[in-house]
């Protein structure tokens, strides 16, 4: 797995803003990208500061997007950042991230079937 983080800071008063063009805008884009796995989205409380990690299945496509797509993807939030954004690429060497995705439907299965409530159907 390979993950790009991405930092920058915002104009004053325009993290709403970002954070719904990230959700309504960007992350349904990354999701048609090739071997495109998760985006985490991160706020320093009571700051300007935001970043965002977004995991890959293999390092070629992260790369790839930073090639073309990652361009339209600043034109999109240009408006809302206050300088150029810091791009830096990682390797995972460990992470509990597919585990848990495994492990949550049957969790929530055993939930239903303790409980017998269908809130999670």
């Amino acid at each position: 797995m390979f993950a790009r983080k991405v930092a920058a800071l915002l104009k004053p008063n325009s993290l709403s803003e970002f954070t719904n063009l990230m959700k309504c805008e960007i992350l349904p884009w990354l999701r048609k990208q090739e071997s495109f796995l998760d985006l985490i989205t991160l706020a320093v409380p009571d700051s300007r500061e935001v970043a965002t990690i977004s995991f890959w299945d293999h390092q070629g496509n992260a790369q790839a997007y930073n090639s073309s797509g990652y361009l339209e993807m600043l034109k999109i939030l240009e408006k809302l950042l206050d300088g150029v954004p810091y791009v830096k690429t990682f390797d995972v060497v460990d992470s509990t991230f597919q585990r848990v995705a495994l492990a949550r439907p049957s969790a929530a299965e055993n939930l239903v079937q303790e409980t017998g409530s269908g809130v999670f159907q």
